[in-house]
């Protein structure tokens, strides 16, 4: 159904998993999960990141959450306490990054204009999670204003205590610990080292009496700026998806089949408000933003569905009883729904925009091309990986030039001679591709393989041609007998270091 995984796990859960799982044990591996998904988030944040996405990340992704998260929570209070309409609030201004990015980089949409800015409004959203669960987790403790400031105050100062300790730890301990000679080579101690930083941090926080969601995606953020930041990432993949998958299929576990088709209608008027509502409102930020009505009106057809996030502070509400039995089987239903259709309103978003603008409002439609710019080209960057001799060759040779290319490194050691030269590097492993789409791999126009091992260059190129199948790939060949391989695995230009040996060695004996 060319559906995410993630709607699979939902249904997973809601047609066996009450068969299978037991709810309870699912549900504490699953708050496992929740904080392990928002390291993750952590270690994609980056404020030069948001510069580049310009104002419709910072302005207009704020003000998104901002203005869906008041207006639903204004018209929810007319039929519930204000607790659960902020809640509900809450819930409708998060959008599924999953979902979205997945779709837009399968259709190379990502660098369109509607693209980039679901982008950057995504980005906000994944960083307002953490405040909204806090503010969610306030609301579920009850009490006056005297005991919300007092929890208000214990967190900011608990924040600054692991700020304080994980500075220290990640940015003057572990890079010495994994500089140091033979410890990145021994990939399980990485491994090890990764998923050490990522539960540590979440131990650290409950220890502190903090939720185990702050900490883990504090501890990511600092660790963002480290240049092990890619590999790490994709070190924990594995057990996150273990984790995050019960989360889901918890999800799924609380939803009430029964209910669903009982009050179908109620299912429905809810999807079309949210919908509706939220297209509206990201077109007026977009337009304010001054982006064309097509982009604007693409923009937010493309974030008009209700996010997986939401799913942790309905969770969170629901475990301290601020949502009713109804208000929830409401909530989660419409969010399953709105998942659902999520990616044909991306596939379709600039299409019907196009048709909407030309039937509402036809005198705003320029007479260009109104719809994104999308010509086919790529990015202007070239990837190197691995830069030892042959890399850093490459590297002068681009850099003479006036072209600065990016480097995939997996020593430390040669890393460090690409940030001398000054150009952007990112320190793993490139047979992965969580490493490849954090260096940016969507915005390169050609890819030089210059690693010595064959089998590893052929692993690399395989990820290449799985993610970015488009590219031209120039990979070393290290022996004349293994070009074919290299060939028939996807490389576009194959440089034999023994014919070209022989050449150099002809040519020197003719002088």
């Amino acid at each position: 159904l060319k559906q995410s995984a993630i709607i699979g796990y939902l249904m997973a859960g809601v047609i066996v998993g009450p068969m299978l799982f037991n709810a309870q044990a699912v549900e504490q591996v699953a708050e496992l999960g929740v904080a392990l998904l928002l390291f993750s988030i952590g270690l994609e944040f980056s404020f030069s990141r948001l510069r580049q996405l310009g104002t419709i990340a910072l302005i207009g992704g704020t003000a998104q959450v901002v203005i869906t998260l008041g207006v639903y929570a204004l018209v929810a209070s007319v039929f519930m306490n204000t607790a659960a309409a902020v809640v509900l609030g809450a819930m409708v201004a998060l959008s599924s990054t999953a979902v979205v990015l997945r779709v837009l980089v399968d259709r190379s949409s990502i660098d369109s204009v509607h693209g980039r800015n679901a982008l950057g409004i995504l980005l906000m959203q994944d960083i307002a999670v953490v405040p909204l669960v806090l503010l969610v987790t306030i609301m579920t403790q009850g009490g006056g204003s005297q005991a919300i400031a007092a929890h208000i105050t214990k967190t900011l100062v608990g924040a600054s205590l692991l700020v304080i300790a994980f500075y220290f730890l990640f940015y003057r301990i572990t890079p010495k610990i994994l500089m140091s000679r033979g410890v990145f080579a021994n990939r399980e101690l990485v491994v090890m080292l990764a998923i050490i930083s990522a539960l540590g941090s979440i131990w650290s926080a409950h220890a502190l009496g903090l939720s185990p969601a702050l900490g883990a995606f504090l501890a990511g953020i600092l660790l963002a700026e480290s240049p092990f930041a890619a590999q790490i990432r994709s070190d924990i993949v594995g057990i996150r998806t273990l984790v995050v998958t019960l989360f889901f299929t918890s999800v799924g576990m609380l939803a009430d089949p029964l209910w669903f088709v009982q009050h179908l209608h109620w299912v429905a008027i809810g999807l079309v408000l949210v919908v509706v509502g939220k297209t509206v409102i990201i077109y007026a930020i977009a337009r304010a933003l001054k982006f064309g009505p097509v982009q604007a009106l693409a923009t937010g057809l493309t974030l008009a569905q209700i996010g997986e996030f939401s799913f942790v502070l309905a969770s969170t509400a629901q475990q301290g009883h601020l949502l009713g039995a109804n208000q929830f089987a409401l909530v989660v239903s419409v969010t399953i729904v709105s998942m659902f259709l999520a990616p044909y309103m991306v596939t379709y978003a600039e299409v019907w925009a196009l048709w909407l603008v030309r039937r509402l409002f036809p005198s705003r439609l320029p007479p260009a091309d109104p719809l994104s710019p999308k010509d086919g080209t790529r990015g202007g960057n070239i990837l190197i990986i691995g830069f030892g001799p042959a890399g850093q060759r490459v590297a002068q040779t681009l850099i003479a030039r006036d072209l600065r290319p990016l480097v995939i490194e997996l020593n430390p050691r040669s890393a460090r001679q690409a940030q001398a030269l000054e150009l952007p590097v990112h320190i793993g492993d490139a047979t992965n591709s969580e490493v490849l789409e954090h260096a940016g791999i969507h915005s390169v126009c050609a890819v030089v393989v210059t690693l010595p091992d064959p089998a590893t260059s052929r692993n690399v190129i395989a990820n290449l041609k799985a993610i970015v199948p488009e590219v031209p790939i120039i990979v070393r060949a290290r022996y004349h007998r293994l070009a074919d391989d290299l060939k028939k695995a996807g490389a576009t230009v194959i440089v034999d270091e023994e014919l070209t040996l022989g050449e150099a060695l002809d040519q020197k004996l003719q002088a």
